[in-house]
């Protein structure tokens, strides 16, 4: 008979957890980093009591924000390129919406969190508990019925005995590189208490591995045959590239094969912007020289990339008439969007079987130094853009600029919303593989921070440096003060347009007037004078307003060498971005309206629609 041990549901939960491991350079770690927690009358019985025996084994971060902490653990699984990965509990209620957000972004962007939620009582005795959903017609619904559809697999633990198969499962979609995604395993509060026999196997310490799958020989031999009638190829890296680890493969491969490379946001870094062959950002955020090579590419190897409609310029760049595309991914999905060749297989496979069936074959001369000319005149686009002028305020580029210059390009780069990630995918000169780091899947503002100190969780021997506008600071701030709790220390560049400049650009551009995105055009009685640098010091940071770019440069040299988080403010242009580059993306206009503007730009929107292919 096998032999049990028994214990509650939570307390087997989380000794599974603390015996899962990973392999990383030759050595086995805990896969689990720890426990995300904000404790309340749902889980701080249960699965609280139940952390605090594997504390040592597991540890427990206390967090102010159960979106935030979320946040935190999604950017420990990317910064750890899906190696390591975290959980985060609530109690039920708030707590646990609070985190849906972040499942979502963890779903699009196909990275590993597990997340605990507490639910109603499984009994029903105290039938409804405070802060219980009630469904009308429905008596098994509750609030944590919104994450199914955020969630790679979501399971209600209504029995003890259930976490044994539900565990099993959720291992099984963190650890596979196609099914990758938030799992939702919401706890019943009065289940986590219950006690059962348990499988003293179900705690065998095991060691989770990279799958990595092949390709099949027929779609190798399809692919590389399309590639070598190819007479203007590019290779087009995503997320997928830097997950793999294999960014030197795509290295040998572009270079044997002669190859440009060009980077979704997922994908950028997974070639130094040093590299000859590495034009930078693709579509709508993207350099000049990428999307010229886009424009004219017979085939595109799509390797890693989901292919969003920002890497394709709403499929006004990509995917157009005459032009192949070859899904190189590891998700069938993916591999097949939009009429590709599918390439099923780990990208680093893939890579490395391509190289071999390609030996000796290399891309026309002529399309090479196209792209080496494309790259040059791009470098002096760039140069200008981020140069430093005489005007009043600064804009986002010159900021960029400037942290570049004071900071070089082996800091782990953090962004996410705003007209931020535009312009860093643009300019940004990204060192190696991980450190630029975009959350643009689902660019969700509020990550930056948060997700900020998940990365220095995973990278504690690099700068961690965040950019982020107002409106995402004042959206979610609470991780500073975790930061300097934790001894986690950021370096934190808040860039003060007063108000959503990004979006008030779009308003305009597509004929609107200005009108509630800055706080001047907002309904107001008295503009608020938000002073950042004094809310960041009352949560524990080193804090500092510059004005001026000589002063940015210096105070970040100074956050470099200083000992907890730093936070960094400049007053920027909301109006200024840079005019090199870009492509056309697909918001639609009004077809009707009084503003001749948007009558304008209407006529200009069907013009440019008819460019699509997708």
């Amino acid at each position: 008979m096998a032999k049990t041990v028994r214990l509650t549901m939570a307390q087997a939960l989380a000794r599974f957890l603390a015996r899962q491991m990973t392999e990383i350079d030759g050595a086995a770690v805990p896969l689990f980093g720890g426990v995300w927690a904000i404790f309340g009358h749902g889980n701080v019985a249960g699965l609280g009591e139940a952390l605090y025996q594997v504390r040592d084994e597991l540890p427990t971060f206390r967090a102010h924000n159960e979106q935030a902490m979320a946040h935190a653990a999604i950017g420990y699984a990317k910064a750890n390129m899906r190696r390591r990965m975290m959980a985060a509990t609530t109690s039920i209620g708030p707590g646990a919406t609070n985190m849906v957000t972040a499942a979502a972004l963890a779903h699009v962007n196909r990275l590993p969190v597990l997340l605990l939620p507490g639910d109603v009582f499984a009994s029903r005795r105290p039938d409804p508990v405070l802060q219980q959903i009630e469904d009308f017609g429905d008596g098994t619904v509750s609030a944590n019925d919104c994450f199914r559809p955020v969630s790679r697999y979501f399971d209600r633990i209504t029995r003890p005995e259930q976490i044994v198969p539900a565990l099993q499962r959720a291992m099984q979609v963190l650890t596979d590189p196609a099914e990758c995604g938030p799992v939702t395993l919401s706890l019943c509060q009065d289940v986590q208490a219950e006690a059962f026999d348990c499988p003293e196997s179900f705690f065998e310490e095991r060691v989770w591995h990279v799958r990595r799958p092949r390709s099949d020989r027929h779609e190798i031999a399809r692919a590389a045959d399309l590639l070598r009638k190819a007479k203007k190829p590019l290779i087009v890296a995503g997320g997928g590239v830097l997950y793999s680890g294999a960014s030197d493969a795509l290295a040998r491969f572009a270079e044997a094969a002669g190859i440009p490379v060009c980077e979704t946001q997922g994908g950028k870094s997974s070639l130094p912007a040093a590299h000859p062959l590495d034009m930078g950002a693709v579509g709508v955020t993207g350099t000049s020289a990428a999307n010229r090579l886009a424009a004219e590419a017979d085939l595109v190897l799509a390797a890693g990339t989901r292919l969003q409609d920002f890497t394709t310029g709403s499929w006004s760049l990509l995917g157009g008439g005459g032009q192949t595309i070859l899904g190189l991914n590891v998700q069938p999905f993916d591999a097949g969007k939009h009429h590709a060749f599918s390439l099923v297989a780990d990208a680093r496979e893939g890579l490395e079987e391509l190289a071999a069936a390609m030996a000796g074959h290399a891309a026309p001369a002529g399309w090479r130094e196209k792209a080496a000319a494309a790259k040059r005149e791009w470098m002096v686009e760039a140069d200008a853009a981020t140069a430093p002028t005489n005007a009043p305020l600064p804009s986002d580029a010159q900021v960029i600029g400037a942290v570049q210059r004071a900071l070089g390009s082996e800091v782990v780069l953090m962004h996410a919303a705003g007209g931020l990630p535009g312009e860093l995918h643009k300019l940004w000169q990204a060192g190696s593989p991980g450190t630029y780091h975009g959350e643009y899947g689902y660019s969700c503002m509020g990550y930056e921070i948060a997700g900020g100190l998940g990365a220095k969780m995973a990278r504690p021997d690099r700068e961690v440096v965040v950019m982020l506008g107002d409106g995402s600071y004042l959206m979610l701030n609470s991780e500073i003060a975790t930061s300097v709790m934790l001894g986690l220390k950021l370096t934190i560049v808040l860039l003060d347009n007063r108000g959503f400049g990004c979006i008030d650009r779009l308003q305009r551009s597509t004929g609107s007037a200005g009108f509630n995105n800055l706080l001047a055009d907002a309904r107001h009685e008295t503009l608020p004078a938000i002073d950042f640098a004094a809310h960041a010091a009352s949560l524990g940071a080193l804090s500092r307003k510059v004005a001026s770019l000589a002063e940015l440069e210096a105070a970040l040299r100074d956050a470099r060498d200083a000992d907890r988080t730093s936070v960094i403010v400049i007053e920027t242009d909301p109006r200024a971005s840079t005019a090199a580059g870009g492509h056309w993306w697909d918001v639609a206009v009004p077809e009707v309206s009084a503003r001749e503007e948007v009558a304008a730009a209407r006529s200009d929107y069907e013009r440019k629609r008819r460019a699509q292919n997708g």
